[in-house]
């Protein structure tokens, strides 16, 4: 073959290997946002299929299979479930874990040569032939480092996937939680209405007995001011439940028209050690664990940095036939040379990184220790609260129902009847505070430690 001919012959070699590259293939935004729910509040039914199978082959060791049916009441697992499979940010954090996979695969692969090709055609002079020549160089610097770049690129994928795993247990506890205050705001907003009942009631009493001329106007005043305290209260707790439903459908990843039943739950207090629960935290918590991943992976960045102190080498291989037809062939290696530099800067801010990281462990150990014990602490005054209610309450029960039997027989004043019931009902929404309280805390443990309640007995 000629060389002209051997020149020719490239073209079609380039193409036969661009054959096996990728191809570009758009991918347009969506206008669809979610699980949404159509204009009188129910998930659209395909959707809803959707959830339910997905919520039945969840696999998450915190959270149970179940099928999820938005017409029934939701316990907290359900409410969980819901949360890690819906919540956009989550979705939105999978999807970017999916680049440092994609990173990882890059890295394991090795480098392309590169094929330098140059033709000079002859124009004057004694000699007869054009001039040819062509080169193929190797980075041999990164086929050096490749390990060290693959193994910190493993380590930054666990960081990630164990970063991801951490935000899918804050959100499923953040949602948990805010169920939490919506039945807790949805039993205060009922004891609410019946106290604003109840003033209005005394208050359009007393203003009858004020024109008979029975009740001095100072008494009307104080019932006044009562009625309005008690439409001003049951107001904002009805503002905090709409707040609180709206935030829980976000975090659900819902359209916040869409109406929710949610299971009351009463869970055991169960035994707390806030030195087990810590030693529990160190070894389940996940975004510890990405923390030492991330060390890890600092650990190849500074392994890289030093070895990267060493100069770079670049070998080619190389031939030619010149003008008079001589045929060389060669070889030629560059590299840098060592004298000034040698990655000290690189390499001390490797290491300096590497330092930040294990001060970052460290507080975080820290802070997790000190977060455990207050809310340890926090659980058992609220318990004590809860005990010392729930032991005052049959007989403020006993006494409202004696007033209010009082009172239809015409035998205590309306006033004074009213006072008992409200009593009564101030005790009960101390305890629903209270209860709401410990559940909340409760799930903060479980955030803290990185582990549901039923693993946290010893052993």
């Amino acid at each position: 073959m000629t060389a002209a001919r051997r020149i020719r012959a490239w073209p079609a070699v380039l193409l036969a290997m661009l054959a096996g590259c990728a191809a570009y293939h758009p991918a347009p935004l969506a206008d669809g946002a979610g699980a949404l729910a159509d204009g009188a509040g129910a998930l659209d039914a395909p959707v809803a299929a959707v959830l339910s199978a997905d919520a039945r082959a969840i696999d998450r060791p915190y959270l149970a299979p179940t099928a999820i049916d938005l017409n029934a009441p939701l316990d907290a697992n359900a409410v969980a479930v819901i949360a890690v499979l819906e919540n956009p940010d989550l979705k939105a954090m999978r999807a970017k874990a999916r680049i440092t996979e994609a990173q990882a695969f890059a890295a394991k692969l090795l480098p392309d040569p590169t094929l330098n090709l140059s033709y000079d055609r002859l124009l004057t002079g004694p000699d007869t032939l054009d001039n040819i020549a062509g080169q193929l160089v190797q980075d041999i610097a990164l086929l050096r480092e490749r390990h060290v770049v693959a193994a910190q690129a493993r380590a930054q994928v666990d960081q990630v996937r164990l970063d991801l795993a951490w935000a899918e247990w804050q959100t499923a506890g953040a949602a948990r939680l805010q169920a939490v205050r919506v039945t807790a705001l949805m039993r205060q907003v009922a004891l609410g209405r019946a106290t604003r009942d109840s003033s209005d009631r005394l208050l359009a009493a007393s203003l009858r007995a004020a024109l008979r001329g029975d009740l001095a106007s100072d008494a009307v005043q104080v019932n006044r001011l009562g009625a309005l305290d008690a439409a001003d209260k049951l107001r904002n707790n009805e503002s905090a439940l709409i707040a609180a439903s709206a935030e829980l459908a976000r975090l659900l990843g819902l359209a916040p028209n869409v109406r929710l039943r949610l299971a009351v739950e009463e869970t055991p207090l169960p035994a707390l050690d806030p030195s087990h629960l810590f030693d529990l935290a160190r070894a389940q918590r996940s975004d510890l664990a990405a923390l030492r991943a991330g060390y890890a992976a600092q650990e190849a960045a500074v392994h890289k940095a030093v070895l990267d102190q060493f100069p770079t080498l670049t070998l080619a291989v190389g031939g030619n036939r010149d003008s008079t037809g001589n045929t060389l062939v060669g070889t030629a290696v560059n590299f840098t040379l060592p004298l000034w530099n040698r990655n000290r800067g690189g390499i001390a801010l490797a290491e300096a990184t590497r330092a930040s990281l294990k001060a970052d462990y460290d507080a975080r150990l820290f802070q997790t220790r000190s977060d455990i014990a207050a809310a340890v602490a926090g659980i058992a005054i609220a318990q004590a609260s809860i005990d010392q209610l729930s032991a005052q309450l049959p007989a403020l029960t006993r006494y409202a129902r004696g007033a209010a039997k009082a009172e239809a027989q015409g035998d205590l004043a309306p006033a004074t009847a009213a006072l008992a019931q409200q009593t009564l009902r101030d005790r009960q929404a101390a305890l629903i505070a209270a209860r709401q309280a410990v559940s909340e805390q409760l799930i903060a443990l479980e955030l803290l430690t990185g582990a549901p309640q039923s693993t946290w007995t010893h052993g």
